[in-house]
C-alpha cells in the first residue's frame, strides 16, 4: 500500500509560522535549511554537468496540475525539491559545462543573497526599498564610471540626483535593450509645435507630423534575437531591425552600414539607433565601434552598444582596447549574470547622458511621484528586487583586480583551447577567439584538405555530411552528461557562406582547466567513432576521394 504524504492543518497559527523566522537553531525548519544547504554544496561540487534522464521522464515529476487542498510540511516540499529538481537540473557550475554563458558562482553570492531575500525590498519605490535606492545608484554609477571614465565631481552630481539617472536595472540583457531603444525612439520624436510627443500620440502620429515613412534599427547580422521583440513591442516592426552584413571576423562592415544608411535616408526612414555588439554571442567578436559611432554621428542615430557579454572586458588592462570606441556611446548594456558572475535575472542599461532617461519617465500619484529618488519612473519594469545588493557584493568582494583575472584568464584559455583544436587533426577551428568564445567543428583532415580544392557544390555536400555528424556529436555528449558544449550555424565566408553546424564554447567559468577542455575533446573524438556516425563518415570519404580524382 502506497504511503501517504503528511500534510499539515492550515489555521491562522500554522499560517503565523510560515511567516516567521525559526527562533532556537535547532528547530525543525534551522535543521531543514542546513539540510538543503549540505545538499545544494554538494550538488555544485558535482562535475557532471547532468544526470542521464529523458526530460519525458523528468515531466512525470510535474505532471498534477491540482494545488493540494492541506498545507504540506515544509520538510516534504524540500525533500521533493532535492530529490525531483535538484537531481535533475543541469550542473551549470561544472567546469565541464562550457557551452552556455552561464558559469559558477561565487559562493560568498549563496549566503547574501539571503538578505535579499529576507529583506523582500521592492526597488519601485523608496518607500518599499529606502537604503537599497541609494545602493543601486551607486552600483549604475561604479558601472557608468568603468564605461565613461568621468572624474569624482561629475559622479559626485550626478549619482544620486533625484531628476536624473545614469542608468536603468533591467532583469537582463533583453529588457536592457529594449529600455535602451525605447529612450532612442522617444528622442527621435521629441515634443515641437503642435506635436505632443511620442509618448502622447504614437508612432503612427510622429512619423506623420516629422515627415518620415517608417523608423528602422541597424545592428550586424549577428545581432542578439531580443532585438526583434523589441521592434514588435516599440511598433517598428521586425522587418526595420535592419541587419547589415559582417566580414570575415564577424564583425560588422562599415562600408554596408555607411551605404544602408544612405538608403534608408534616401527612403525617408528615421534611423533611430546603430547598435554596436561587444560581445557576440555566437561567436565573441566585438564590432568596430568608434567607426560605428562616427556614423551613427553622421546620421544623428543614437549609438547603443550590446556589451551584455563583453562589457566586463573593460576591467582588463591586457583587452580592453578590444572595445575602444564603447565610451562613445549613448547607451550600453551589460548583464550583471554573465561575466560580472551575479545569479541569474540581473542586466542594466547605462546612458552617457544622465538626462536620456526623462525619455521615458512616468510617475504615478500614489507610488512614484515627480521628484523622487526611486529609480521605478524610468525602468520598464515595476516591482523589481534588490538585485543591485548582489552585483555592488561582487564588484567589492572581487573588485577591479579580481574581475582583471578572470577576464584574463577566460581570453587566455580560449586562445589555448583555440591551440588544441588546431593541433588535432579531426578536429576544424572555425571562428578563433576574439574574447571568451569560440566555435570549431568535427573535420578530419583529408576532408579539411579536400575543402580546400573543391567546388562550391563539392563543398556543399561535404559541409552537409559534417554538419550531420558535428550535429550527432554535440547532441550525445549533452545526453552523456559528463560535459556539455552548444551548438549553432554558420555560413563562413572560406566556404562559400555554405551553411555548417559548428560547436559553440564559451570560457568565463574559473574552475575549467586545461586537462578538462583536453577531455572534452578526446570524448568528441570517441564518440565520432561510435556506430552511429559510421555511415556518415563512409559518404565522407566517398565525397572526399571524388574530390581527390578530380584535382589529379
Amino acid at each position: 500500500m502506497a504511503s501517504r504524504k503528511k500534510t499539515a492543518n492550515a489555521n491562522l497559527e500554522s499560517m503565523y509560522r510560515v511567516f516567521t523566522a525559526p527562533e532556537a537553531p535547532q528547530s525543525t525548519l534551522s535543521q531543514i535549511e542546513d539540510y538543503i544547504s549540505k545538499n545544494l554544496a554538494g550538488f555544485l561540487q558535482e562535475h557532471i554537468v547532468a544526470v542521464e534522464r529523458d526530460l519525458s521522464e523528468v515531466e512525470k515529476d510535474f505532471a498534477d496540475s491540482g494545488i493540494p487542498d492541506k498545507p504540506m510540511f515544509v520538510s516534504e516540499q524540500a525533500q521533493f525539491l532535492l530529490d525531483k529538481l535538484v537531481s535533475n537540473s543541469v550542473h551549470t557550475a561544472a567546469p565541464s559545462f562550457i557551452g552556455h554563458m552561464t558559469s559558477a558562482l561565487p559562493y560568498f553570492m549563496l549566503p547574501l543573497s539571503k538578505i535579499m531575500i529576507a529583506l523582500n525590498q521592492n526597488l519601485v519605490k523608496t518607500e518599499t526599498s529606502k537604503a537599497f535606492t541609494p545602493l543601486e545608484r551607486q552600483v549604475l554609477g561604479m558601472l557608468h564610471r568603468l564605461i565613461y571614465q568621468h572624474d569624482d565631481a561629475y559622479y559626485a552630481q550626478w549619482m544620486h540626483d533625484p531628476l536624473h539617472a545614469l542608468g536603468s536595472m533591467c532583469s537582463g540583457g533583453t529588457v536592457a535593450n529594449l529600455t535602451a531603444l525605447w529612450v532612442a525612439r522617444n528622442l527621435a520624436f521629441p515634443e515641437e509645435g503642435g506635436f505632443k510627443g511620442i509618448r502622447r500620440e504614437g508612432l503612427t502620429r510622429a512619423l506623420l507630423y516629422y515627415g518620415y515613412t517608417g523608423a528602422a534599427v541597424l545592428v550586424s547580422e549577428r545581432g542578439h534575437y531580443s532585438l526583434k521583440k523589441a521592434a514588435d513591442i516599440l511598433g517598428i516592426g521586425h522587418d526595420y531591425i535592419i541587419p547589415i552584413p559582417t566580414n570575415d571576423q564577424n564583425k560588422m562592415d562599415i562600408d554596408a552600414l555607411r551605404n544602408e544608411c544612405i538608403r534608408l535616408k534616401k527612403d525617408s526612414i528615421r534611423i533611430l539607433s546603430i547598435i554596436g555588439i561587444a560581445g557576440t554571442t555566437e561567436t565573441g567578436n566585438v564590432d568596430p565601434l568608434e567607426d560605428i559611432a562616427d556614423v551613427a554621428k553622421e546620421f544623428n542615430a543614437h549609438f547603443h552598444v550590446d556589451a551584455a557579454w563583453g562589457g566586463p572586458t573593460l576591467f582588463s588592462r591586457k583587452f580592453s582596447h578590444l572595445l575602444k570606441g564603447i565610451e562613445k556611446a549613448d547607451s550600453v548594456t551589460i548583464d550583471a549574470h554573465k561575466q560580472l558572475y551575479v545569479p541569474m535575472g540581473s542586466g542594466l542599461v547605462l546612458y552617457k547622458n544622465p538626462t536620456s532617461v526623462n525619455a521615458i519617465e512616468h510617475h504615478a500619484q500614489y507610488i512614484i511621484r515627480k521628484g523622487s529618488r526611486d529609480l521605478g519612473s524610468t525602468t520598464l519594469e515595476g516591482s523589481r528586487p534588490g538585485m543591485a545588493l548582489l552585483i555592488h557584493s561582487g564588484l567589492k568582494v572581487i573588485g577591479k583586480d579580481g574581475y582583471e583575472l578572470l577576464i584574463n584568464q577566460g581570453i587566455e584559455k580560449a586562445n589555448l583551447f583555440a591551440n588544441l583544436i588546431e593541433q588535432h587533426p579531426d578536429f576544424e577551428l572555425v571562428t578563433p577567439p576574439e574574447l571568451n568564445i569560440l566555435t570549431y567543428r568535427y573535420c578530419p583532415a583529408e576532408a579539411q584538405a579536400a575543402l580546400k580544392v573543391a567546388s562550391q557544390e563539392q563543398t556543399n555536400k561535404i559541409n552537409q555530411i559534417l554538419s550531420r555528424v558535428t550535429k550527432s556529436i554535440q547532441k550525445t555528449q549533452r545526453e552523456r552528461g559528463k560535459a556539455f558544449v552548444s551548438r549553432t550555424r554558420l555560413n563562413p565566408a572560406v566556404y562559400g557562406r555554405s551553411p555548417c553546424v559548428v560547436f559553440r564554447v564559451v570560457l568565463a567559468n574559473p574552475l575549467t582547466t586545461p586537462d578538462i577542455l583536453t577531455s572534452i575533446l578526446e570524448e568528441q573524438r570517441e564518440l565520432s567513432a561510435e556506430p552511429g556516425i559510421a555511415t556518415e563518415l563512409q559518404h565522407l570519404q566517398t565525397l572526399v576521394s571524388e574530390v581527390r580524382q578530380a584535382t589529379t
